[in-house]
């Protein structure tokens, strides 16, 4: 007998996943084995799917894994993901982990943070790119948005600052979009309606005259740089962020590593000689 739920069930959430994926019917289908009308009839509210096929949709649809907690609530299971805080002791294995991955890239800087860009972890590269941001802006909870696009935190030194900050806030609205996070929104709004600071020579400045560093990096091709001032000089990096694979908890499956490469010899000899050994 096929059960009939109201619209507001757990179909109608899978279709919105479904075609934000840019996935026909047939197509999940033949990824979760099972049929297209099958799947029509979930996503219409004619079939209740049962727990194992809520799971396998979600996985084909790469739904977060908070989010999966969230249609197995619906659908009317029990959650099936924890959410374990960093500080339980069942976690110290992995914040031992992370703080021996995030040392083990010193000089070069890195940083752990969670779903909202919370700071969990960073290294002493990173401390050192903080050097002069304001006491307010370093008290706990920290967060890498706020550091990075306060207009009395990093913003004022990057000297890039308008694509760097338009590829930020690209990338929290992509995010916005996949975890639907009212936490991640609010701080969207806040960090957008920081006012720019005006740079007397623009975003083009080089290194030339700020003791040479970034010239190499500043016309990298490969990735967007961050050119960022200090000490007199213009670092340049790029970044890079990695998340754990196949996660089984909530706070693991939020929490991003990322990694800040120097894009020229004369950055990486700088901070060689800036962070301690």
């Amino acid at each position: 007998m096929t059960t009939v739920l109201p619209d507001t069930g757990v179909g109608p959430l899978l279709r919105d996943w479904r075609e934000q994926r840019r996935i026909s019917q047939l197509e999940l289908a033949l990824r979760a084995d099972s049929s297209a009308r099958h799947i029509s009839f979930i996503e219409t509210g004619r079939s209740r799917p049962s727990e194992d096929m809520v799971l396998r949709l979600a996985e084909h649809l790469d739904v977060p894994v908070r989010e999966r907690n969230a249609l197995l609530v619906i659908a009317g299971y029990a959650p099936r993901y924890p959410q374990t805080s960093l500080d339980d002791p069942a976690m110290a294995s992995l914040r031992e982990s992370l703080e021996r991955l995030l040392t083990a890239y010193e000089p070069y800087p890195a940083l752990v943070v969670d779903g909202t860009y919370g700071v969990v972890a960073a290294n002493r590269g990173v401390s050192l790119l903080l050097e002069g941001v304001p006491e307010k802006l370093l008290a706990p909870p920290l967060n890498a948005m706020r550091l990075t696009l306060h207009p009395e935190g990093l913003a004022p030194r990057i000297v890039n600052l308008p694509e760097w900050r338009a590829d930020l806030l690209a990338q929290m609205d992509r995010q916005i979009a996949l975890v639907r996070s009212p936490a991640l929104r609010e701080l969207y709004d806040e960090v957008a309606a920081y006012p720019a600071p005006a740079r007397a020579d623009g975003p083009a400045r080089t290194a030339e005259g700020t003791g040479g560093a970034g010239r190499k990096g500043a016309g990298a091709a490969f990735a967007l740089p961050m050119l960022l001032e200090h000490g007199g000089r213009v670092l340049s990096f790029v970044s890079s962020i990695a998340t754990f694979n196949t996660p089984m908890d909530v706070t693991v499956a939020e929490l991003a590593i990322e990694t800040f490469l120097p894009a020229d010899r004369e950055t990486a000899a700088y901070l060689h000689a800036h962070v301690p050994s």
